[in-house]
């Protein structure tokens, strides 16, 4: 529902089109405001619930909604519905009353007996189709699906399905597949309203585990993390998929998703690619600022927290920094990189910033917080990271960080398929308590995982595994 179809006058703000002398204004039309105002308040609320794309409406992994438990009653949360799915890590998308992600149907794949070399870096050519999956946000009802052939080159695997969150924008929805395949679809019906290929119009090649980075809309613009000579990140039109404006070259686009952020009074694009943090004019392109920092297998992946300009990062080996970036937001310096004994080091969650602290997890299994201005760390804690058995986290741990922001309370997903509720201080980590979401499905490192995004909308959690997506209630019961 639209407030036009309320027949308001554009332009007259809503206190004014209600509020009378006293003189005027008769019981009945002050009955007829007051309504008036809660229907604009619901509606408003119901439109700020939803959970559009990758990290939520603001890219801020911050969920707003009221009314929400203060603890699970079972250690198991029993799912709404639950629809069958194939494999992928794109997180669900969700936005008026409808639930989009994708997966990935393909042939179990087995590698030559023969193969040599770390696992970890051996690709394969693998047939499959990349989907688009449209469901009732209420039942999980299928109401369409897109799909397309899509044989896989990355690394085999992580080659279960694609990486990206869909991105949601009033009546379209925009896809970026594991092979660089970008979509814009109709949200009704999943007509394709244009597509192309980075590959065919950039000559970029798929980085070694896909392309990574969550379409970004911006006003009129849909921006991506590209590749290719004179492409790292590229601005379409969102409505037609010309290429507004294109820039950088470095050796790869990373993984990182680009995000806008206001700073020093000015709009800037931030954005991490396989050598460099930079900040970009949104409109043209231009560079503001660069500061090269080369992550270990061009991994960039978390994305970029700012505060007062203090922008954190961090990713695989052990790497974390702080940039300051000046005051007429024309330039930036590295303030510290970390040591073995500073930082965090997260391999794929974005850390939490709040008030000169950061929180996330490290590569070596601890849930961390550190003090930003130095790195120095205030605290360790492995709980978060392990099985609420007692079993501890296995290679490359994970775990995504949302803040729920009526409460104050955060929600924290585990690789294990677990949702735990906790503080977070730099004063230490206290649970509050604990229960399985979904079952980790996907085989690394010798273990069982999930390494999805959850989405949080309208009272609910929306979680998927390679075999299935469901809704769980969240809501406070009376």
């Amino acid at each position: 529902m639209k407030t036009d179809s309320l027949n308001l006058k554009k332009g007259i703000p809503l206190k004014k089109a209600c509020i009378q002398s006293p003189a005027r204004l008769k019981p009945p039309r002050i009955m007829s405001c007051i309504l008036l105002i809660a229907v604009l308040r619901q509606i408003l609320m119901v439109q700020g619930a939803d959970w559009p794309q990758w990290l939520g409406p603001d890219r801020n992994a911050v969920w707003e909604e009221e009314g929400i438990l203060e603890a699970f009653t079972s250690s198991e949360l029993e799912p709404v519905w639950r629809s069958e799915i194939g494999g992928g890590y794109s997180g669900p998308a969700i936005s008026n009353g409808r639930v989009f992600v994708m997966d990935r149907k393909a042939a179990p794949f087995k590698p030559k007996s023969n193969e040599k070399g770390n696992i970890n870096f051996i690709k394969a050519h693998i047939p499959g189709t990349e989907r688009i999956l449209c469901l009732d946000e209420k039942t999980g009802k299928l109401l369409w699906q897109q799909e397309y052939d899509c044989t896989y080159t990355s690394v085999y695997p992580y080659a279960i399905g694609p990486r990206c969150t869909p991105t949601v924008d009033n009546d379209r929805v925009y896809t970026l597949g594991a092979e660089g395949d970008l979509l814009c679809l109709n949200t009704k019906k999943g007509d394709i309203v244009w597509t192309l290929k980075f590959e065919d119009t950039f000559s970029a090649k798929t980085p070694d585990w896909g392309f990574a980075a969550h379409p970004l809309i911006d006003n009129e613009r849909l921006i991506c993390m590209v590749g290719g000579k004179g492409s790292t990140v590229v601005a379409f039109n969102k409505m037609t998929g010309q290429v507004i404006w294109k820039t950088g070259s470095a050796k790869g686009p990373g993984y990182c998703a680009p995000g806008i952020h206001q700073i020093a009074g000015m709009r800037q694009l931030i954005v991490w690619d396989a050598e460099t943090v930079c900040g970009l004019n949104p409109e043209t392109g231009d560079y503001l600022w660069q500061v090269a920092l080369p992550p270990t297998y061009e991994m960039s992946i978390g994305m970029p927290r700012i505060e007062d300009r203090k922008l954190f990062v961090m990713s695989f080996n052990r790497l974390s920094a702080m940039i300051k970036i000046a005051e007429d937001g024309l330039s930036a310096k590295l303030v510290w990189k970390s040591t073995p004994k500073t930082g965090i080091g997260g391999v794929m969650d974005t850390a939490w910033l709040e008030k000169g602290y950061a929180y996330g997890t490290g590569h070596r299994g601890y849930y961390t917080c550190i003090d930003i201005l130095t790195g120095k760390r205030q605290w360790e804690n492995k709980q978060p990271t392990n099985r609420s058995t007692g079993e501890r986290a296995g290679g490359w741990p994970n775990v995504f960080t949302i803040k729920h922001k009526p409460s104050g309370t955060f929600f924290l997903a585990n690789d294990h398929g677990e949702l735990i509720m906790a503080n977070l201080s730099p004063q230490g980590y206290k649970e509050i308590s604990r229960a399985k979401l979904i079952e980790p499905t996907h085989t690394v490192g010798g273990r069982q995982l999930v390494w999805s995004h959850p989405a949080f909308a309208n009272q609910r959690v929306y979680a998927r595994n390679d075999r299935e997506i469901i809704c769980v209630d969240l809501s406070a019961k009376d």
